[in-house]
């Protein structure tokens, strides 16, 4: 999915180079800045929390010091904190110079990149409560919490791809390294490794984790330890078919090229398949499951108990999800469940299995938008799994809502969800028979939650449009108090943000946007911009939440720009039939719409001058900036980051689950060409790519570039050498945005 959105030793360690956030009266200035924006004023909240196994410390990486009831300061940018669930006080585990002293090793831009953009943890806890492993760039440290000195375990060689685990029972750590499995001793010397695989390579990955799995399916990890730490079950993908992508670093004098499986649409895609290896080393058992000669995926599997695995297979055309279950020690598979639609299914694959005593049936709730909504069903497996299909027990929420995650606690199951309000998320629970349904968190806006696993607190990270985030710790049912806030911003002066609500160009279906103005104006004074996504999401994109990109739109509304962001039929979070509207129709729906809502905030707005329209946006966004350019003429000014050229170019998953093969769908994918249509683009046009785009490839923007050359089409350029799709760094975004800044003062002032 290619979207333009930091592991924790890597960020305790990354969190010291950063900029200082801005204090005291620089803090409070309402003149918004694009240097200020990119500064993070309001601060940065914990990163990385997880529970102790034992539910009873919540630890994570502290951005800035901790402040308590307004008054104690606890650690430092970079510390490792504890929180304690039953009496709220919080500690320093371990500082940020313990943790550097365990080792020198540098952290390279490429690797600190690929663990930012994926949220990859260096920080995990060993079932036993009482150790952590640190992941420094591959090294690994076992840190004795009550002592607070570390052990080097093992250089894994494997930069940000080594993926460690400890064993249920903490005797050992597993890791990846070239490709191949490994599992490693605690106690035992660097050298007492032993190799569980042999044959990676760059075409064979032994439960590693490839790139478009990691970004379109959201793996983040493909080898389990089965609960008796006797086995490892792990996927094999076999790449040699994946065609090969070239990605150039030319700031050496030699240039360099990094060879990228990328398998785009109607390629091979990766092989896979499911083993079964024992830790102490031996043969692969491996899995029979059913796929069509290779070009199904995998998206989830894992251990439903010591003896029992549960898989499930996506068929390449995204019309079918089946659920197997799988005898750990026979080889034995059997189809349990299957999900069904006739366009394709959401990009939701998780499965919760549910705690079970031994004797007792299996149990697993699933989400599904089988209704129109995504909601969640708890099924039932008889004694013996492999002989029964999953029976249906209960639909568990019903509704015009959007479950978004779930989770298993004791009885009851927690989910996030839009209940109530589509632009926000809340979290709740529900017993497994339907009843005593909660809300959990009470306040407006969006809740990043975590549970700890007794399922008696969570920690709960929250935000609203005009509140930056606020960390609190709350037991399950009951008050909750916060142990971090964001430092206080003054509202932008001159400046108003609200919500507006249209009609799409359907002329039924509601939409939600934002509009930032400045707060004076005379009639048709005021350029206005837009400013969408557009693309398919999970989630609402608009949520009631902070968002420091929206800054941006303060910065453009002081300079004398209207901002207008607003979602579109085709986006996620409002339902099946909302996203499925632009199923193999990439463009046209979701452009009537921008227009349809622009038109009416027009007619509601007479100092909007209906002649000087901009329009701008990153990844799908800058891939809609191309499209309405080419489809429209009044569209003055444009900026397009990072866009898609040519859907043919992007990958299998993504790109075939809307769109279908090339080969079937020609005129689709031609319609969809915003290459194929740049020859008509009105407007002035700036266009921004990190060279090291590994998701959006340079090959978009080259193909887009021709046919403005050969249509004599003048545009600007601005390229960012070795950054990848999310262009990041304070100096490369500083750039950026005064660069967008500068075309809009330019071209549409």
């Amino acid at each position: 999915m290619f979207t333009a959105r930091l592991s924790l030793l890597t960020t305790a360690l990354c969190l010291l180079s950063l900029p200082a956030t801005l204090s005291g009266q620089s803090q409070n200035l309402g003149v918004r800045t694009v240097e200020q924006m990119n500064s993070n004023p309001t601060g940065y909240p914990p990163r990385g929390g997880t529970w102790s196994p034992d539910s009873r410390l919540y630890t994570f990486v502290a951005g800035d010091s901790l402040t308590l009831n307004g008054t104690a300061t606890v650690g430092s940018p970079g510390d490792i904190l504890q929180l304690d669930a039953a009496t709220g006080k919080a500690s320093v585990l371990a500082t940020v110079a313990q943790l550097s002293s365990l080792s020198s090793a540098a952290v390279n831009e490429k690797d600190q990149d690929h663990r930012n953009r994926y949220n990859m943890s260096s920080f995990l806890w060993a079932d036993d409560s009482r150790h952590l492993m640190l992941d420094n760039g591959g090294r690994l440290w076992l840190y004795d919490i009550a002592a607070g000195t570390g052990s080097f375990i093992v250089d894994t060689g494997a930069g940000s791809g080594d993926d460690p685990k400890f064993s249920p029972d903490a005797r050992s750590v597993s890791y990846l390294r070239n490709h191949n499995l490994y599992v490693h001793p605690v106690s035992a010397s660097p050298e007492a490794e032993i190799a569980l695989t042999a044959n990676g390579s760059d075409a064979m990955l032994n439960g590693e984790v490839d790139w478009v799995y990691l970004e379109e399916m959201e793996v983040r990890s493909n080898y389990f330890w089965s609960p008796d730490s006797s086995a490892i079950a792990y996927l094999q993908a076999d790449e040699s078919k994946v065609p090969q992508y070239p990605i150039t670093d030319w700031i050496s004098t030699h240039a360099t090229v990094d060879q990228q499986r990328f398998p785009q649409p109607g390629d091979p895609n990766p092989a896979v398949r499911i083993g079964i290896v024992p830790a102490a080393g031996g043969p692969t058992r491996w899995l029979v499951v059913p796929q069509s000669a290779g070009n199904d995926y995998i998206p989830r599997f894992g251990w439903v108990d010591a003896k029992t695995l549960y898989i499930q297979v996506l068929t390449r055309d995204h019309q079918h999800l089946n659920l197997y279950l799988a005898d750990a020690a026979s080889g034995r598979v059997a189809l349990v469940h299957s999900e069904d639609d006739p366009k394709y299914l959401e990009d939701n694959y998780d499965v919760t299995f549910l705690p079970a005593a031994p004797g007792e049936p299996a149990r697993f709730a699933n989400t599904s938008w089988r209704d129109g909504r995504t909601h969640i069903y708890l099924y039932e497996v008889a004694a013996h799994p492999l002989d029964h299909a999953a029976t249906l027990v209960k639909q568990l929420t019903h509704g015009d809502f959007d479950v978004l995650t779930v989770e298993p606690h004791g009885g009851l199951l927690t989910f996030t969800s839009n209940e109530g309000d589509p632009l926000q998320s809340n979290l709740w629970s529900i017993a497994l028979d339907g009843t005593h349904k909660q809300r959990l968190t009470l306040t407006p806006g969006t809740h990043d939650t975590t549970l700890s696993p007794d399922g008696k607190h969570f920690v709960d990270i929250a935000s609203s449009d005009d509140v930056p985030p606020t960390a609190s710790l709350c037991p399950a049912f009951g008050p909750c108090t916060a142990f971090w806030k964001s430092f206080p911003l003054a509202p932008a002066t001159g400046v108003r943000t609200t919500r507006v609500s249209f009609v799409a160009a359907d002329g039924k279906t509601p939409l939600y946007g934002i509009l930032t103005t400045p707060a004076s104006t005379s009639p048709a004074s005021v350029p206005v911009i837009l400013n969408p996504y557009g693309g398919p999401l999970p989630y609402l994109e608009l949520r009631n939440s902070w968002s420091a990109g929206r800054l941006f739109n303060e910065v453009l509304a002081q300079r004398g720009f209207a901002v207008l962001t607003l979602e579109n039929r085709g986006m996620g979070g409002r339902g099946r039939d909302f996203q499925q509207a632009a199923y193999r129709n990439f463009g046209a729906v979701q452009f009537s719409d921008q227009m349809a809502a622009l038109d009416q905030t027009l007619a509601k707005n007479p100092q909007f001058d209906s002649k000087r329209i901009g329009w701008w946006g990153w990844s799908w966004g800058g891939t809609f900036t191309l499209y309405a350019m080419s489809h429209t003429d009044r569209i003055k000014a444009g900026v397009s980051v990072a866009p898609n050229g040519d859907f043919r170019d992007y990958d299998t998953i993504y790109t075939e689950r809307y769109l279908g093969l090339p080969a079937q769908n020609t005129e689709v994918y031609k319609a969809a060409s915003t290459a194929a249509s740049a020859a008509n683009i009105k407007g002035r046009l700036l266009l921004a790519q990190g060279t090291g785009d590994d998701n959006v490839h340079m090959a978009n923007m080259i193909q887009v570039i021709e046919p403005l050359i050969e249509a004599g089409i003048p545009y600007d350029l601005q390229l960012f050498p070795r950054k990848t799709h999310s262009i990041a760094g304070v100096a490369s975004r500083n750039e950026l945005f005064n660069r967008i800044l500068y075309h809009f003062e330019t071209y549409l002032k």
